[in-house]
């Protein structure tokens, strides 16, 4: 209006004129009356202005005035010109306007939003780049590169694996102080802390675990040293177990299906499986679901590299893991384990109930020279002084496992920057903190990237950044025992952080390597990991992104790098169990398995060997890849979430499904109820899609309905029908139950395979059952009414829902 105002007096000193027309007041008896008259005027004077009552004249009498009739000439034409001035001057401001509309929205497209640099907190201080008005996500994204290169990453993680820190020692007690002092000196909003007494098992040193031969008698003959007499397995059974020795490959569902149908019988026996494939718990649960007795767990050097030039494994080291099949405290499954309350005595269901044991690739050298019966298949040989290995059975053996169960605090460490305008909405990113061994690469690595994080975002808020939504960092506690200390932190949270977490990002395993770039994933992260892909530099290519690294040999970037989200990540139980999406990094060796995870080895000295001193850059890449994706999770408007990719899980696994349409449709039964849902749900997601690119930006509140909307979509995937004590890993997809689509999946191979499908046990079903078609309904109705109600929760509210049921 200024710029308006300002034209239109320009305007009225360049138009010719001699005289201007004033009215002033008549004094004398007739008060309040005004006269016209003229005044001579100076070019570029202000007129008066009078502001009174006033009464208008009639027309002068012709030729009353001399001069009058020119005069009135120009006013008459100067009121004219005015209304075109007034037009020319609103279409100027107009297009001025537009164009500078353009231009903002165009300087902002990736983000979405402005940062506000000016905080309304009085005790704020601004920094020295506060005298920018707006931060956008170039801004961002350039401070967030500078404040991070002024961190030693390398050092931290030196310092952290040169500490002893095993769960509940005094070690962890000492750097859990250090590292809130170290977040206490940043600028959060708030630092606390969370204490567990949780049950953890320990080996006992006055009874050491033992591995006898078996003699004629029978009873425990000669003794077999455990090189690594306290590396062990918790939550294992304990007590002994005694039989005749079989090798087992991975101990996976098929390969002890395997070994059944080449006739040699795993029940009534002890395994011995190498590591690898699947998880401690997981080869365990096979196990016992055969009827296996007690399980030998080694590295087979086949497993490592055999690069001559790369580190080995010693072949005296065991590898240590936990068997329990699931996550948290398992004394009080599916409660928060709180000022030591006590629950009902309940164990949860993953608990074994046969014992496990660790033992090194010498043991197993020994024990594979022993065993007779057939030759193993050629994929099962592996690489020990031992040529052919042969199934079993072999001389029989005494397995006595003496672990015992301590309560035991642990601590989880946050620290919070609150969000400006959604500071109830959390994004939240964690590391481990514990080790059993050095854990260079298991916890050290993380730990130190996770406080360089705390450290560069406490400077980008001096400098000015304040995130939309909260930034929630934090140290776990007990992860070596199956991610004790993040599993009783969402039971503990739970009614809340389903309405409130946004994002969980683990930076555990996050550098084991640097030739391969891998992300365990929700569906819901694959569309942003893609994009920040392409920000990053890769590590080890120069002038290269991480995409174009990923890319180089496989067009198809997704199949090279996502991945579905392991039981024995940290990330897992966010997801499975509390329905909140999440992503673990791994930058891996190619091919091979960083050797010392869970060993004595894993130093870092070791670490920095494997990585060909390319330690330092690596952790810088994943500090990069993490800090970028919290700042586009916590920064824009609309959280960059694709809730279609979903729709595509859905139709891989019916495309899995459609294999037994024959067979199911002989029997009078049909997917038609899945179909049907799976097609509400895709409507769904492109019903809110068009919704959303049809809405204004500016609008906050239907901004923060569609990301409520948005935030809720992995949680939709929890079965509403299940027990969360009884099943705790609802998620439909990831879970592990009766009602998951892979349950369905391997409940309907039986068609075919008869009883006890290979993926039985994974799925957490029990094999030897066969075809059920009551059991089969069962699961139909579980999954089709949870897929069917996550389509009914995207389309919004209840008036707006279309879906025909």
């Amino acid at each position: 209006m200024e710029r308006l105002w300002g034209l239109l007096q320009r305007a009225q000193r360049l138009s010719p004129r001699l005289s201007q027309t004033i009215y002033r007041r008549v004094e004398g008896t007739q008060q309040g009356r005004l006269e016209e008259e003229e005044e001579d005027g100076e070019e570029g004077a202000e007129p008066q202005a009078h502001f009174c009552h006033m009464e208008l004249r009639g027309p002068e009498p012709l030729g009353s005035r001399p001069g009058r009739q020119n005069l009135g000439l120009w006013a008459a034409a100067g009121r004219r010109a005015t209304p075109y001035l007034v037009l020319t001057a609103l279409l100027i401001f107009t297009v001025a306007f537009l164009l500078g509309y353009v231009a903002f929205r165009g300087s902002c497209q990736v983000c979405g939003d402005d940062v506000l640099v000016l905080n309304e907190d009085m005790n704020y201080e601004l920094g020295p780049d506060s005298h920018q008005g707006m931060l956008y996500w170039s801004d961002l994204q350039a401070m967030f590169l500078r404040l991070l290169g002024e961190g030693s990453l390398e050092d931290a993680i030196k310092q952290i694996s040169l500490r002893k820190r095993v769960a509940g020692s005094a070690g962890m007690a000492a750097l859990s102080q250090d590292i809130r002092v170290a977040l206490s000196s940043q600028k959060l909003d708030h630092v606390w802390t969370d204490t567990h007494y949780v049950g953890l098992q320990f080996p006992d040193p006055a009874h050491p675990n033992t591995l006898h031969w078996v003699d004629a008698t029978g009873g425990p003959g000669e003794q077999l040293p455990l090189e690594d007499p306290d590396v062990y397995c918790p939550y294992s059974a304990t007590g002994n177990a005694t039989g005749e020795l079989v090798y087992a490959h991975y101990g996976r569902p098929e390969d002890l299906q395997d070994l059944r149908a080449r006739g040699v019988e795993p029940a009534g026996r002890l395994l011995l499986v190498r590591l690898g494939v699947i998880s401690f718990a997981q080869k365990v649960a096979s196990a016992q679901d055969f009827g296996a007795r007690g399980v030998l767990i080694y590295p087979d050097p086949a497993d490592f590299s055999q690069d001559p030039h790369k580190l080995p494994l010693s072949s005296h080291r065991a590898v240590f893991g936990h068997v329990h099949l699931g996550t948290g405290d398992p004394y009080t499954p599916g409660f928060p384990s709180f000022n030591q309350t006590q629950f009902p005595p309940v164990q949860s269901s993953g608990l074994p109930s046969i014992p496990a044991q660790p033992i090194s690739a010498d043991i197993a050298t020994l024990l594979l020279r022993r065993l007779e019966g057939p030759v193993v298949p050629q994929e099962w040989q592996g690489s020990l002084p031992v040529s052919p290995y042969h199934l079993g059975p072999g001389p029989g053996l005494h397995l006595g496992v003496n672990n015992h169960r301590a309560s035991t605090p642990i601590s989880n460490i946050f620290g919070c920057i609150e969000g400006r305008s959604e500071p109830d909405h959390y994004v939240v990113i964690g590391a481990q903190r514990d080790a059993w061994g050095p854990g260079a690469a298991k916890s050290a690595v993380g730990t130190a990237i996770l406080l360089e994080l705390v450290r560069t975002f406490s400077s980008m808020v001096s400098n000015g950044f304040r995130p939309r939504r909260s930034l929630l960092f934090i140290s776990w506690d007990g992860g070596d025992f199956g991610s004790v200390g993040s599993t009783e932190w969402l039971e503990g949270y739970l009614s809340v952080l389903h309405l409130k977490a946004v994002v969980y990002v683990s930076l555990d395993n996050a550098v084991l390597g640097d030739d391969k770039f891998h992300a365990k994933t929700s569906p819901l992260l694959i569309s942003l990991i893609e994009s920040i892909l392409k920000q990053v530099d890769s590590p080890n290519r120069s002038g290269q992104t991480l995409y174009e690294q990923v890319v180089f040999n496989n067009r198809s970037w997704d199949a090279e790098v996502i991945r579905p989200l392991p039981m024995d990540s940290s990330a897992y139980s966010f997801t499975a169990f509390a329905g909140v999406p999440a992503v673990e990094f791994s930058f891996m060796e190619d091919g091979t398995p960083y050797p010392f995870l869970h060993t004595k080895d894993d130093t870092y000295e070791n670490l920095h060997k494997v990585l060909r001193g390319r330690l330092p850059a690596v952790a810088q890449a994943v500090a990069q890849l993490a800090g970028q994706l919290l700042i586009r999770l916590s920064h824009d408007h609309l959280l960059p979430l694709d809730f279609g990719g979903y729709g595509d899980v859905v139709l891989r696994h019916i495309g899995s499904l459609n294999e037994f349409s024959g067979d199911l449709k002989a029997r009078g039964l049909t997917l038609q109820w899945v179909y049907s849902a799976r097609g509400d749900y895709i409507r769904a997601a492109e019903k809110l899609r068009k919704e959303i690119y049809s809405s204004e930006e500016s609008d906050e509140r239907l901004m923060r309905m569609y990301n409520v909307r948005m935030m809720r979509v992995e949680f939709y995937f929890l079965s509403q029908y299940v027990s969360p004590a009884d099943s705790p890993f609802r998620h439909i997809f990831l879970g592990r139950g009766d009602h998951t689509l892979g349950a369905l999946l391997d409940h309907v191979r039986l068609l075919r395979s008869g009883s006890g499908a290979p993926g039985a046990a994974s799925s957490g079903v029990a094999p030897g059952l066969g075809f059920q078609e009551s059991r089969f309904r069962r699961q139909l109705a579980l999954l089709t009414w949870t897929l069917q109600g996550a389509a009914n929760a995207l389309s919004g509210d209840v008036w707006n829902i279309d879906n025909n049921f």
